[in-house]
């Protein structure tokens, strides 16, 4: 269902952070607060892999805010990553790597770091992974961070998906009235709490930590900002094609919640708390994947108080210096979730002869479909956050342009040696950024605000490109604003 939904970005961070593992040598040390772990040494780098950051969610914990890990004395072998939360194995093959094993318990992050020492202050960066919020993992050979954390230490997490991290149910309700809803979400906060209390014992320094994330986890990098609880967690961010695609309100994820109840043979919204926990983990990641609320979180809960981009008109995020965009190839996800394209600029009725004067040269009713879904949900949508936030902080908005093996089929490939220019010009922008917040370069990478969209389009060469698509993108939230404010007036 979701092929093709991971594009060009991906092929950035694989570029970015994914090297063979090589050459083990003397295992490393670190104490965290639970206890001691101790990784392995491969080509300079350190990596712990499959450390707990919160008690296994199984049983009477699933569905409820993370709870803290039990302590341990003995040195906890961690040179090899955790298991993948639960969903649909089939969907990750086919968009970024096998998962490996699949267990409810799955509450692990991994951690690569160039010292292991208290004093080296490394700045950090957590990665958030893709998947529309039901599959992937922070644990796939994609998200290998040892290539970046020859300069910076590098943290990957996992967090619950599907039903599992994002479900609203009566019977829920019932036990704790206005309870959390974004169990996923909160598990992302939890990981990042780790980080502020553990990471000085890998190199990493807890005041500079970048979040970072690509689709659904640059998605998640928004609400993360938007967040009540993240005050304090971070310090910068990196949104890599976040989308324009509505949350869903409490009452709407109650509703998918009771059919997936009665799917499960439960009696729909008198389901209690207890007969839902019972339901057996693969049945749930079966059934979930197809009664699913992705690729949106739910609004509602103490985590996501309000609609993301109401948080950002409101000025409520937290104000990080950021840097979002997206890719040229974007629009796949939109036949991800079979649409066709051509049907889409057909349902567009009138409407289409304008958006049309849009697209001078562009003929073909798909690749119109296609550049019109690009622009509608990412490009504009990135445009609208950059827009708001520039007030707040320091704000930069890329294209990324440069398309990749196999970027036609949506199938990462292993990462080519040596990696193009293109992106390893993207990796230091980042790498600089994490250091000190400024995406430095060879080419002067302008400030984006409200007076005059600046973009920085990078592929063969890097460009920066003052009012970047500004007549479609400004057309296209327009629209939105319009839709957004009749939507609200029916309410």
């Amino acid at each position: 269902m979701i092929r093709r939904l991971w594009s060009n970005a991906n092929l950035v961070l694989a570029l970015l952070i994914a090297v063979p593992m090589a050459c083990l040598a003397q295992a490393p040390m670190a104490v965290t607060a639970s206890g001691p772990v101790q990784g392995l040494e491969a080509k300079g780098i350190n990596i712990f892999r499959g450390i707990p950051f919160a008690a296994p969610p199984v049983g009477a914990l699933r569905w409820r805010a993370p709870q803290s890990t039990v302590k341990w004395t003995a040195v906890r072998q961690a040179t090899t990553a955790g298991p993948s939360c639960m969903q649909t194995r089939g969907i990750s093959l086919e968009n970024g790597g096998d998962p490996g094993r699949l267990d409810e318990d799955c509450l692990y992050l991994n951690v690569f770091s160039p010292r292991v020492e208290r004093t080296a202050r490394f700045p950090v960066m957590v990665w958030i992974h893709g998947g529309a919020l039901i599959f992937g993992s922070g644990g796939l050979p994609i998200y290998d961070g040892s290539a970046l954390a020859r300069r910076d230490v590098v943290v990957t997490i996992n967090y619950r998906l599907g039903a599992f991290g994002f479900f609203a149910h009566k019977g829920l309700d019932q036990e704790t009235p206005g309870g959390p809803v974004n169990f996923g979400l909160l598990d992302q906060i939890a990981a990042l709490r780790w980080v502020q209390s553990n990471i000085d014992a890998f190199g990493g320094d807890p005041a500079r930590v970048t979040i970072a994330g690509q689709s659904a986890g640059a998605q998640s990098v928004l609400a993360l900002m938007a967040s009540p609880l993240t005050a304090g967690l971070f310090s910068g961010a990196i949104a890599q094609s976040p989308y324009g695609i509505p949350s869903h309100s409490r009452a709407k994820a109650q509703e998918t919640g009771v059919a997936l109840a009665i799917a499960m043979g439960l009696p729909g919204a008198q389901a209690s708390a207890a007969s839902l926990r019972s339901i057996r983990a693969d049945r749930l990641a079966e059934r979930g994947q197809k009664i699913s609320l992705a690729p949106s979180f739910i609004v509602g809960d103490e985590a996501i108080p309000m609609p993301l981009l109401e948080a950002f008109q409101k000025g409520r995020e937290h104000p990080v210096p950021l840097i979002i965009g997206n890719n040229s190839d974007d629009a796949s996800v939109v036949e991800s979730f079979g649409v066709d394209p051509a049907v889409l600029v057909q349902k567009m009725g009138k409407a289409r002869i304008f958006v049309r004067s849009l697209y001078p040269g562009v003929s073909d009713q798909s690749q119109l479909g296609r550049e019109v879904a690009r622009d509608a949900l990412f490009t504009a949508f990135g445009r609208r956050i950059a827009y708001l936030h520039s007030t707040k902080a320091p704000t930069w908005r890329y294209y990324f342009n440069h398309v990749g093996p196999n970027a036609s089929t949506g199938v990462v490939p292993p990462p080519p040696p040596p990696p193009p220019r293109a992106p390893r010009r993207t990796g230091d922008r980042w790498a600089a950024f994490v250091r000190n917040h400024r995406p430095a370069g060879e080419v002067e990478w302008p400030v984006d605000d409200r007076q005059r969209g600046q973009v920085l389009e990078i592929g063969d060469e890097e460009t920066a490109r003052p009012g970047f698509m500004a007549s479609r993108v400004n057309a296209f939230i327009a629209a939105l604003n319009f839709a957004g404010r009749r939507s609200k007036k029916d309410q």
